[in-house]
C-alpha cells in the first residue's frame, strides 16, 4: 500500500510542474507534479498522505480557500 493519491487537475492548467509551485507558493502545501511519472501522468497532481492528521486538514483548508 501506499500513501498517496495522483489526483486529476486538467481543469486547473496543462502544466502540472508550473501548479505544483503555483499550489506551494500561494497555499503552502507540496504535491508531485504528474509529469514526474511519465508523460501520461501530465496534468495530474501527486498528494501524499503520510502526514498527521492536522497537517493534512490544514493543507486541504488552504487548498479549498485557493480553488473556490
Amino acid at each position: 500500500g501506499a500513501f498517496y493519491v495522483l489526483a486529476d487537475a486538467r481543469h486547473l492548467g496543462d502544466d502540472s510542474l508550473a501548479l505544483s509551485f503555483d499550489l506551494l507558493a500561494r497555499a503552502h502545501v507540496a504535491v508531485g507534479p504528474g509529469r514526474d511519472f511519465g508523460e501520461i501522468a501530465e496534468g495530474f497532481l501527486r498528494f501524499s498522505f503520510a502526514a498527521s492528521y492536522d497537517d493534512i486538514v490544514g493543507g486541504l483548508a488552504r487548498l479549498q480557500a485557493l480553488l473556490n
